[in-house]
């Protein structure tokens, strides 16, 4: 193990195969809506409870790694380190 805490990157390949799992989530959502035998107040409702929702927890995240990087939590995690 490294003595010198750094902040670790993550892959190219994670970081595609995330915004791609967004990408379809989104999407098969938005075909659900669109698809759904409902009166258009009623996917527009539910288009915009989606937002919401993902507006709300891409804030979260933020707060919470924001957190993480003020209180140092993240740089000195270390589970298998013995102490």
């Amino acid at each position: 193990m490294s003595d010198t805490p750094g902040k670790q990157q993550n892959t190219a390949a994670f970081y595609g195969q995330a915004v791609a799992s967004f990408a379809v989530a989104m999407a098969a959502t938005a075909i659900g809506i669109y698809q759904l035998s409902a009166d258009a107040w009623v996917r527009a409702f539910l288009a915009i409870a989606v937002l919401y929702l993902v507006t709300s927890a891409f804030t979260l995240s933020k707060v919470i790694r924001d957190r993480q990087e003020g209180t140092g939590v993240a740089s000195s995690y270390a589970p298998y380190e013995k102490h």
